[in-house]
């Protein structure tokens, strides 16, 4: 049990702190401030592993990267372990010099042995988020060659073919060019694993926090790493694990929280005016959509895409169920990454939505399932979508589960329909474009397994174009692919795309600094503070 005496504590020695707050607390404890979020999508802490909201966003306070975008600067890059860096005159080589004041939470410097080896074992291990590092060229035979430290605060990254400059260095600002220290993670590694197994339930960073305990589906706590040189306003952070929004919000009245992330529209509006709470928010590059999948006959004809498309009505759903929480977007790159459109082609037509299923041979409509997330506001959609749906003949059963369950369906290509939520890994179009667009291999031994793969979409001539973007040097022309892009894949693409997420937070008036990023891994703690 998750009691004030866990609370209270020092740092945690063993991952074991389990599951609930107790009703009992009258108020947290000045030094931790107490999160409740839904966080049942973790599925791994690990940085090559690490594919998830909720863990990201633990690992971005857990970890340090080489760099990261300012998003107050537009994404503008700048150092982060790294001081400054080079790039070679044919584009190839890249070159980082360290700075030398990062401590991993043992207290050890951060070495360019250890960037080398984080680098390395992402693509040795090539878990779910590996491709972000493997489509550069680097491969198990090579990567020790290509990804090396010259000193002690030098580390050099060759690629195999050139890439545009601003990808590459979005890239490892990605979670998964977080850097783990090395003599800790070997001394964990087991069966050759890496430490791939102890760093599932653990972090070995040089963030300005150190994950101390993990509860599945319960609650997560990280103390402040003392050897990091990062100051921090409180020295614990709590998250607890609450699916309802009613309960966070009630937990947050009764002061057995101090933030509250999942509130919905009508709750935020109680609150924007009193004065007890502090109501903070951040257009997020996070996007609703439903797939479908290709191996399902009927959801394989193009004009059966088109008649979902306009059998929503988008507009309702936003002002009805989500208003200021979900926007609605209708392009695979949301709106404040380069390149987005913001024009919303759908809208509800019934008329053309009936005349494109008969079109596809189903004048009468025909059945199937859509998987979703259990949690607000995804089933009052999933209920929205099922009526409008209904009313061209698309009988729809409905298949709510936990997040990581749904997500774990949908990896494995079992779904038919699915409403999800992707978020972009890192702020530069190619990562939402080659999710929803890049398919190469359709095959079980594909080395590209994300978004359009999941659902068996495989479009020759939007993988090429995505894939050329990513080498286009010349920013303007790149900009301009990807906006054409985006207009073929609305008309193409099985993806019917919903809504953009504008993430909300809500803290009692005794907590200040609270802010919620453009990305999840860019939500950080460290300027939190509790009077």
């Amino acid at each position: 049990m998750l009691t004030r005496r866990i609370l209270l504590a020092g740092s945690a020695g063993a991952l074991s702190a389990p599951a609930i707050l107790r009703p009992a607390l009258a108020a947290t404890p000045k030094n931790a401030v107490v999160m409740v979020k839904q966080i049942d999508d973790i599925i791994s802490f690990d940085p090559a592993e690490s594919y998830e909201f909720s863990n990201n966003e633990m690992d971005a306070n857990c970890y340090r990267r080489l760099v990261r975008p300012d998003p107050r600067k537009g994404g503008e890059l700048s150092g982060d372990l790294a001081e400054k860096w080079t790039v070679s005159d044919d584009g190839l080589t890249f070159t980082f010099k360290l700075r030398t004041d990062a401590h991993f939470d043992s207290g050890k410097p951060v070495t360019a042995e250890d960037v080398a080896f984080s680098f390395q074992r992402v693509v040795l291990l090539n878990k779910t988020p590996g491709f972000i590092l493997t489509q550069f060229g680097f491969t198990k035979d090579n990567v020790q060659d290509m990804i090396r430290a010259v000193d002690d605060t030098t580390v050099q990254l060759k690629l195999g073919q050139v890439q545009a400059t601003s990808f590459v260095l979005y890239c490892l600002s990605a979670n998964v060019g977080s850097v783990v220290e090395k003599a800790t993670v070997m001394a964990h590694a087991t069966n050759g694993d890496l430490g791939n197994a102890w760093l599932k339930t653990h972090t070995a960073g040089a963030g300005a926090y150190k994950l101390t305990s993990w509860q599945a589906s319960d609650s997560m706590i990280a103390d402040a790493n003392p050897h990091s040189g990062m100051k921090v306003g409180v020295r614990r952070i709590v998250v607890k694990h609450v699916a309802e929004p009613s309960t966070q919000l009630l937990m947050l009245q009764k002061g057995d929280a101090d933030i509250a992330r999942d509130l919905t529209a009508d709750q935020l509006k109680s609150l924007m005016t009193n004065a007890d709470y502090t109501v903070t928010s951040s257009g997020q590059a996070t996007s609703m959509y439903i797939a479908m999948n290709q191996a399902t006959p009927e959801l394989a004809k193009p004009e059966v895409h088109q008649a979902i498309k306009w059998a929503i009505d988008y507009e309702a759903i936003a002002r009805n169920i989500t208003p200021g929480t979900w926007s609605v977007d209708q392009y695979f790159l949301p709106k404040g990454l380069p390149g987005a459109l913001t024009d919303q082609p759908f809208k509800k037509d019934l008329a053309k939505a009936k005349e494109l299923l008969a079109k596809a041979g189903l004048p009468n409509g025909f059945s199937c399932s859509m998987d979703y997330i259990s949690a607000a506001p995804s089933g009052d959609i999933a209920q929205a979508i099922q009526a409008d749906l209904a009313a061209i003949g698309i009988k729809l059963s409905l298949l709510p589960g936990e997040q990581k369950q749904v997500i774990t369906k949908t990896r494995a290509r079992q779904h038919q329909l699915a409403m999800l939520v992707w978020g972009s890994d890192y702020f530069d179009p190619n990562s939402n474009a080659q999710a929803f667009c890049e398919n190469p291999d359709d095959s079980d031994a594909s080395k590209l397994k994300i978004l359009a793969w999941r659902s068996h979409f495989k479009n020759p001539e939007l993988t090429a174009m995505a894939q050329a973007a990513a080498k286009e040097l010349d920013s303007k022309k790149r900009i301009a692919m990807y906006e054409e892009m985006q207009r073929k894949f609305r008309e193409e693409a099985p993806f019917a795309m919903l809504l953009q997420k504008n993430a909300t937070a809500v803290s009692r008036k005794d907590v200040k600094g609270f802010v919620v990023g453009p990305l999840p891994d860019y939500t950080k703690y460290d300027a939190i503070t509790k009077a």
